[in-house]
């Protein structure tokens, strides 16, 4: 025999052809194309007869090389073992590969339309979840016992207690980056003292409340998604339901609660962190005196400023808070729906956080505002 593992033994009488040795990958690594070739050129005769039952091994690569010789039939004369035509039917019950989608010309048109429709389907979700809330707080002005203090505590510590850490860190640093940018152009024009209107406007009204936002959505929205998800998943609301606990009053309406609760406390203190790293580089960079630029600060932003911030907290606690539970109820039980809500739920989450505080920056436009006379 020669050195392959196998061997095409072809009758003197040019009428039977036999397969011996093993047809598997292994063996067919390096003479696959020579032996492919042979076997197409054998599979030309009509009136030839295959006998496999020599073969010792054969795996799938070896059954596809001889189905492909054969152009994917049956020779007419084919002797097999029970196993191997077990193998063979497989082959032949495959689907045949479907052919190329002709191109569409409203394909652009048709997508478009279905993402409309699914931003629809998300929007209907929403609504009907904050619906729901709605009679959950109504249930509970009726049932004061009923209320999940406890969730709700939980909530405050997860997210807001835990993450003073991380806004703090973003908030000092954005404060200083700040602080650094406009006191070099404002030190040009020697107005130096005007860092302080700059640093407490911006920081106070803008700054303040979007860097918490954005900060909570992605750490604490992303973690009501995927704790909501992996409850749907290991079919934990499925058992509550069957308990008659309802989850939206378990589960989301201490999370819309909690989350509007502490995002004005962490708006509060993204503020004053940022306006401490930025007056602390003011006063490297220009000389500015804290006791200046802290008794300065009131006459510099109006108090009204402040509290539209902490309106703004709130709305965008209770967003985002929403807008997590939904995707949390929507992941379907496998690991990848897991993953696509988590990523989706922050970045709806985000971008109505930017829509909100446009909102309310040209609603409450003139509010807060001094303007020169």
């Amino acid at each position: 025999m020669p050195q392959n593992k196998f061997h095409i033994a072809l009758s003197p009488d040019r009428t039977s052809l036999k397969l011996i040795g093993d047809f598997t990958l292994a063996a067919l690594d390096r003479p696959l194309v020579t032996a492919n070739a042979e076997l197409v050129q054998y599979a030309k005769q009509t009136d030839l007869s295959w006998d496999l039952r020599e073969i010792q091994q054969l795996d799938y690569a070896g059954a596809v090389m001889l189905w492909q010789a054969w152009g994917e039939k049956r020779p007419d004369m084919l002797y097999l073992r029970d196993e191997q035509a077990r193998m063979f039917d497989r082959l032949q019950n495959i689907p045949p590969i479907p052919d190329k989608r002709r191109s569409n010309l409203f394909l652009p048109v048709s997508t478009l339309g279905k993402k409309f429709f699914t931003v629809l389907d998300h929007v209907r979700g929403i609504i009907g979840l904050s619906g729901q809330v709605t009679l959950d707080c109504l249930y509970l002005l009726t049932h004061p016992a009923r209320i999940p203090f406890r969730e709700i505590s939980a909530t405050l510590y997860r997210a807001g207690a835990q993450a003073l850490g991380i806004t703090a860190v973003v908030g000092f640093l954005i404060g200083i980056v700040l602080s650094y940018l406009s006191s070099e152009q404002l030190h040009m024009f020697g107005a130096d003292i005007y860092i302080v209107n700059i640093l407490g406007m911006s920081i106070i009204r803008e700054l303040g409340p979007m860097l918490a936002a954005i900060l909570v959505a992605g750490r604490s929205g992303s973690a009501m998604t995927a704790q909501l998800g992996v409850m749907r998943v290991t079919e934990e609301l499925d058992a509550l339901t069957v308990m008659g606990i309802p989850y939206s009053l378990r589960l989301i309406l201490p999370k819309i609660i909690g989350l509007g609760i502490a995002m004005p406390l962490i708006v509060l203190w993204t503020s004053a962190i940022a306006l401490l790293g930025g007056i602390m580089a003011a006063d490297l960079q220009i000389g500015l005196s804290y006791h200046y630029a802290i008794t300065s600060l009131p006459g510099a932003v109006p108090v009204a400023n402040l509290w539209l911030a902490l309106a703004k907290g709130i709305v965008c606690g209770m967003t985002i808070a929403l807008i997590a539970c939904h995707f949390g109820l929507r992941i379907k039980p496998n690991t990848e729906s897991l993953g696509e809500g988590t990523t989706l739920s922050v970045v709806i989450s985000i971008t109505s956080v930017i829509i909100i505080d446009a909102i309310f920056a040209v609603i409450f436009s003139d509010v807060g505002i001094q303007i020169a006379g």
